[in-house]
């Protein structure tokens, strides 16, 4: 069952995606954040924790293609109260495991090796394939006092072989010798099934729009 995002657990989060991406860090704006992204087709997100008078209010004023609004709600609140400029995005679902995750006690499989990297706040841990490909990777980021799981990737041919939930594992095995019991993603809809197996539970809708012309 979703529940209500707070404004802290929400600029936690979108901290640590901006310092996953080496991006500036998000500032207040409003009830909710601003993040200057930079890039050709992402210029600015505005994230909101809930659906109000500010979001709509840009919603309403926002001409400039690839200007995102996000906001912790479900698609069908925005139903009948956006122009039709805007492009609903492909879904999004904020998660969060407030306990060790469920996972079968699974070894890395032959021929794979685990490369971690450090920098900072965010550890960034890849499985290599004996061939040199990269099978999976993902990123975590730890603020304050959580950890947060970004970018989480299994490269298609090396798909259902258990590498996703692995490096997950992993992931979490750092955020948990660092004393960070807390746990928090924004899965798609193809991940959401992963994470939920893992115990994972879904926190609120992640709903995002932009104009694309």
């Amino acid at each position: 069952m979703a529940h209500p995002i707070s404004p802290l657990i929400l600029e936690q989060w979108l901290k640590a995606w901006c310092l996953s991406r080496k991006l500036p860090l998000p500032i207040p704006f409003k009830s909710g954040f601003k993040v200057n992204v930079g890039y050709e087709k992402q210029k600015i997100r505005y994230v909101f924790p809930q659906l109000n008078k500010d979001f709509l209010k840009l919603a309403n004023h926002i001409d400039e293609p690839w200007v995102f609004l996000k906001v912790c709600a479900p698609p069908t609140a925005l139903h009948g109260k956006i122009p039709e400029k805007w492009v609903i995005q492909p879904q999004g679902y904020m998660m969060s495991c407030l306990e060790p995750m469920k996972m079968p006690n699974t070894e890395l499989p032959e021929g794979f090796r685990l490369k971690f990297d450090y920098s900072g706040a965010v550890s960034t841990l890849k499985i290599i394939a004996l061939n040199g490909d990269l099978a999976a990777s993902g990123h975590l980021v730890l603020v304050d006092d959580l950890a947060v799981y970004d970018r989480i990737k299994t490269e298609t041919a090396y798909r259902r072989r258990g590498l996703a939930g692995l490096l997950m594992k992993e992931l979490e095995q750092i955020a948990l010798s660092k004393g960070i019991f807390k746990n928090f993603l924004v899965a798609t809809e193809e991940g959401r099934s992963l994470y939920q197996f893992l115990g994972w539970e879904l926190n609120s809708f992640y709903t995002s729009i932009v104009i694309e012309n």
